[in-house]
């Protein structure tokens, strides 16, 4: 039984060969590229180094969520064309399932946490019962049993239930590096923190498990099939909210959107969307002039799992930007534009202050910016929202030469 598998959950996007008991190739990147430019090279690669005739494949096994949207939208999208075009059967794999699967045979509670941000994970709680099949010899085999089937949840909920079970746990997924420092005061248990090479989306995982899944007859139709986001997408859920509300300010969850109507104007705070793009890098190219962004860089910025963007929208038109990145746990932010006709209404103080806690939410602790020198209202603007001057880089800005005033807001000391 050959299975090809394809994950492209989260931050890492993975693909593997599994033909029975042996893993013929796995490849796995995570290093800001994006899947759409990544998971085609990759199976083109595997295909030249194993010599592999897709046609030889018994099955296509794709993560099937949750996830990141466009993450699982690009393997769902590519797994769904190769099953139609060769006419082979789909295997659709709960995310959190093919995790778990990496610790076969463990004694412990396996709880795998993606980032859902909002202050949740994607999350699950499962361990592996001992079975024997032939009392002649000694090999057990184990089966996999969900005690909590994958769910979107409060840190503190998830945390509750692994107290109540009472066992040692093994953490793993990339929402425990961001919520670390919440699970060490809320976890009365043993915990084990999975190693680097187990604590990410595996395609090798997913294979393993959909030859189960396969031999039991689990496969899905791949013409109808689509992902389990296990809740709608920020952007969906602001516009209900929206809808619901009758207006910006009922659709806001926290105290920045309250900010957002201004006189008879309402000005909507929300994700950037593929199709607000262009408009984004017009704004910016009249704000910013040379140092403006392009469209493609934008767009390419956008896309990647450990940014967040930001605009503010005025009657339909975009008339404010802002977005940050996730370096190594430190956020840098980039691309703050206002339109001109709406700069002096505290558009940019309400970005800033929604995206410093989207920052969070993605594990940003620290977070810095660069400014001009002489660009007097946004330096006083930043020290408003509570970032200090740290330093400057000597003839940085071209078009006038001006130095760049380096700001940083810690979290020790700003929060």
């Amino acid at each position: 039984m050959k299975i090809l598998a394809l994950d492209t959950s989260g931050l890492v996007c993975s693909v593997a060969v599994m033909e029975d008991d042996r893993l013929l190739s796995e490849f796995s990147i995570q290093h800001k590229i994006t899947h759409s430019e990544l998971l085609l090279p990759m199976m083109e690669e595997i295909k030249k180094r194993i010599a592999l005739d897709l046609n030889t494949i018994d099955a296509v096994a794709v993560s099937a969520g949750p996830g990141s949207f466009t993450g699982l939208r690009i393997g769902c999208a590519t797994a769904k064309g190769l099953c139609l075009a060769m006419d082979k059967p789909l295997v659709a794999v709960p995310t959190l399932d093919a995790m778990a699967y990496q610790f076969y045979g463990s004694e412990n509670v396996i709880c795998p946490m993606m980032d859902a941000r909002r202050s949740q994970v994607y999350t699950g709680i499962y361990t592996f019962v001992p079975e024997k099949e032939d009392e002649k010899h000694f090999e057990t085999y184990f089966s996999m049993k969900t005690i909590k089937a994958q769910a979107a949840m409060a840190v503190e909920d998830i945390a509750e239930e692994l107290n109540n079970i009472g066992k040692t746990v093994v953490l793993l997924g990339d929402g425990i590096p961001v919520y670390r420092d919440k699970l060490e005061k809320l976890l009365k248990v043993n915990y084990i923190v999975a190693p680097a090479h187990m604590n990410r989306q595996r395609a090798s995982a997913l294979a393993a498990l959909a030859q189960i899944y396969l031999r039991d007859g689990k496969t899905v139709d791949a013409d109808s099939f689509s992902p389990e986001y296990l809740r709608a997408s920020q952007a969906e859920r602001e516009a209900a909210e929206k809808k619901a509300g009758g207006d910006a300010q009922k659709a806001s969850e926290n105290k920045t959107d309250k900010k957002n109507k201004k006189g008879n104007d309402s000005i909507y705070i929300r994700d950037l969307k593929a199709e607000d793009i262009t408009a984004a890098a017009q704004l910016e190219a009249v704000s910013l002039g040379s140092e403006a962004w392009s469209e493609k860089q934008l767009l390419e910025a956008s896309v990647l799992d450990d940014t967040v963007y930001l605009v503010a929208e005025k009657a339909g038109n975009v008339v404010g930007l802002c977005g940050v990145r996730n370096i190594s746990g430190e956020g840098e932010i980039t691309n703050v534009s206002v339109a001109s006709e709406c700069r002096g209404r505290g558009i940019a103080y309400d970005m800033l202050e929604k995206l410093l806690l989207r920052g969070r939410a993605i594990g940003c602790g620290d977070f810095t910016l660069e400014v001009r020198a002489g660009n007097v209202a946004a330096r006083g603007l930043y020290e408003k929202l509570g970032f200090v001057n740290e330093g400057a880089r000597p003839g940085f800005y071209d078009g006038p030469k001006e130095d760049a005033i380096i700001y940083w807001k810690r979290n020790s000391t700003n929060d």
